[in-house]
């Protein structure tokens, strides 16, 4: 499983809000410079913890909505949910056993 890209409303709601185990959402936007530099570490991660957690992307220039519903002012920002409740978050660039040791304490 690779990560998932939310495109509206409903599917963070049944993807991530809904999802059985911990998600890690990736709030990016593709002009955003440390964005790029930290997708393959989310990508390196989602593979890491494939079927123990869900990774997805949220594009905040498209789903501004969901970024303002979680408060993101600055990206790159990880929000790690758990049951649909935010437990962590990671604001900025991270290398992926920063990113890895938060999906950890969600498990």
């Amino acid at each position: 499983m690779s990560v998932i890209t939310i495109s509206n409303q409903e599917e963070f709601d049944s993807k991530v809000l809904k999802a059985a185990k911990p998600v890690l959402v990736d709030f990016w936007a593709p002009w955003c410079g440390p964005c790029k530099m930290v997708a393959p570490e989310v990508e390196a991660v989602a593979q890491t913890y494939e079927g123990q957690a869900v990774v997805a992307k949220v594009n905040v220039d498209e789903q501004q909505q969901i970024a303002s519903q979680y408060g993101v002012m600055s990206i790159p920002t990880l929000v790690v949910l758990k049951d649909g409740q935010e437990i962590n978050r990671i604001v900025g660039y991270r290398p992926r056993k920063d990113i890895g040791a938060v999906i950890e304490r969600a498990l």
